[in-house]
């Protein structure tokens, strides 16, 4: 039998296989980004628990889009208290809150990751983004969350209120390997297949804006020189925007 490390490449190298059979969805999101680029708008993110990592991803990354605005509330993380986090993500009001600071709009884009898809305040996020005309793009694992209730009023999940939605292809409950003598499956998924999902979008769109003749705004490594000159004129200017910046 393979070790347990073994099987769990093997088991990611089957679900990125299975990932990648959303083509036209990587390249409708890629063309929405693209549009938004070329619109001034700007790319929101956001995700609760684990999940705010993908919010991350794609922020202030080198190679990546300048307009960018991640959601990252503290209280919806894990680094100051992860018990609570998994409190805060299940209430209704939470997020109309957290973006009454945000001036979301009809030319910008939300992403939202969520491998349950199932808690609060990722799905009134997608509503409200909703509501002010932004197209919304979700990540989440389409078998976790038909498995299980939403714990919205509304009763929808989060890919239900999308205008776009991908499918990570991961497990219930995330992990994947099962060793014996424990009970429990070892070794996530999600990041690893949602950020496959989400640098495919980018990259996509990237290329969709240069070869339209638009170039976009990028960072680069600010760990190089030319990078650093680069990076902190992109800082300069969006700074009052972007507040995490």
């Amino acid at each position: 039998m393979k070790k347990a490390y073994q099987r769990y490449l093997d088991h990611l190298k089957a679900k990125l296989e299975t990932v990648f059979k959303q083509i036209e969805k990587i390249e409708l999101a890629a063309d929405w980004v693209s549009q938004c680029m070329m619109s001034d708008g700007f790319i929101y993110t956001s995700g609760t628990g684990h999940s705010h990592m993908f919010a991350e991803e794609i922020f202030y990354r080198a190679g990546g889009f300048a307009r960018v605005i991640p959601i990252l509330d503290e209280a919806l993380m894990l680094h100051k208290n992860a018990s609570l986090s998994t409190e805060v993500e299940r209430k209704e009001g939470y997020a109309k809150k957290v973006l009454s600071d945000y001036k979301i709009g009809p030319k910008d884009i939300f992403i939202i990751s969520s491998n349950s898809g199932r808690n609060t305040v990722s799905i009134e996020m997608a509503m409200l983004a909703k509501e002010n005309g932004a197209k919304v793009i979700v990540i989440t694992n389409l078998k976790h969350t038909s498995s299980v209730a939403s714990r919205h009023s509304s009763g929808k999940k989060l890919y239900e209120i999308s205008d776009l939605y991908f499918d990570n292809g991961g497990e219930i409950g995330d992990a994947s390997v099962q060793i014996s003598g424990l009970d429990f499956k070892v070794g996530a998924t999600s990041t690893i297949l949602g950020v496959s999902i989400l640098q495919s979008i980018m990259v996509q769109a990237t290329e969709n804006l240069v070869s339209n003749g638009f170039v976009p705004e990028v960072f680069s490594s600010s760990n190089s020189d030319e990078g650093e000159a680069h990076n902190d004129e992109l800082i300069m200017k969006y700074k009052n925007i972007i507040k995490s910046l």
